[in-house]
């Protein structure tokens, strides 16, 4: 059966390749986009786009209005870097806590039920950094909300179009070693075609409802290892130099106030003092509520 789905935050990275996946299941896909917000994904064909610009509580509204009462409607908006504020910075409170805010009353407003909402591995009110902090408090308020809810929480998300692996590879082109702050922090890099597959299975599977689920890769690496593989795949190898917390603090703050796209920040490195894996004995769900065999990460080099 055809399900409508309205996309916010699907001019991105996870969105070009989740509709991609509604799209092959013949889903009608719309996407809201912000009428000043480029992006060097480009939406299918096949989906609708909706131009807007308006994001208060009042033009969410609105926007959600475009679509059918029983439509899907899935949030992937989210943003790295804030001003340091406590709990957190304007950004950060935008992007993560209001916007959901004004997607559940609105949802509300007109009587919509099926939401699912893109969060974060290691997501906690209080967490060791204001992006985990602004997460954990949108996931308390998604679980408070009444709807029909599903709260993603994957792992650093890698495909062939990244921009997490193609960084760290690409600097290693340029440069003749990597001195790397939270060289020690572990991740369990995903997929991006599992975390799709994910998504677009939950609309029909009722069992999702009222679940969050944290979505990870098959196997644990370092930063360093990860930043290794990135060199490998560029065809370079470059030798890790580990910081100290210190060093690692001084070199964050310098890329943070360096002009142009930001590599790293302190909250980057905050948000690293907390474990990107799975927990002890957990099971995945990418196998055990979907099915889906879980994609390496050396699946970059084929």
């Amino acid at each position: 059966m055809t399900q409508q789905v309205l996309l916010i935050g699907g001019t991105g990275f996870v969105g070009s390749h989740l509709i991609r996946e509604l799209l092959a299941q013949n889903d009608s896909v719309v996407v809201a986009k912000r009428s000043n917000s480029p992006s060097k994904y480009t939406i299918q064909s096949g989906a609708k786009v909706i131009t807007h610009h308006d994001f208060s509580e009042m033009g969410v509204r609105e926007l959600l209005a475009n679509v059918a009462s029983d439509a899907v409607v899935i949030n992937l908006v989210g943003v790295l870097h804030a001003k340091q504020e406590d709990p957190y910075g304007p950004e950060f409170l935008e992007a993560h806590v209001n916007l959901p805010a004004y997607i559940i009353s609105g949802m509300k407003f007109l009587g919509m039920k099926r939401y699912l909402h893109m969060s974060a591995l290691g997501a906690d009110a209080d967490g060791p950094s204001m992006y985990l902090r602004s997460k954990g408090d949108a996931e308390d308020m998604v679980r408070n909300s009444g709807l029909d809810f599903t709260i993603f929480r994957p792992s650093v998300i890698f495909g062939k179009d990244d921009q997490f692996i193609n960084m760290f590879g690409n600097l290693q082109k340029y440069f003749p070693l990597m001195p790397l702050g939270g060289a020690k922090a572990v991740f369990q890099p995903v997929s991006v075609d599992d975390v799709s597959k994910a998504f677009v299975q939950s609309i029909a599977m009722p069992q999702t409802i009222h679940q969050t689920l944290d979505l990870c890769g098959p196997r644990v690496y370092t930063l360093a290892q990860i930043v290794q593989f990135a060199a490998k795949r560029q065809g370079v190898s470059r030798p890790i130099i580990p910081l100290p917390y210190w060093a690692a603090y001084l070199q964050a703050s310098l890329l943070e106030f360096m002009p142009g796209p930001k590599i790293m920040s302190r909250d980057n490195l905050a948000s690293m003092k907390a474990a990107n894996v799975l927990p002890p004995s957990a099971m995945n769900p990418l196998e055990a509520v979907f099915g889906i065999t879980p994609t390496p990460l050396e699946s970059l080099l084929t």
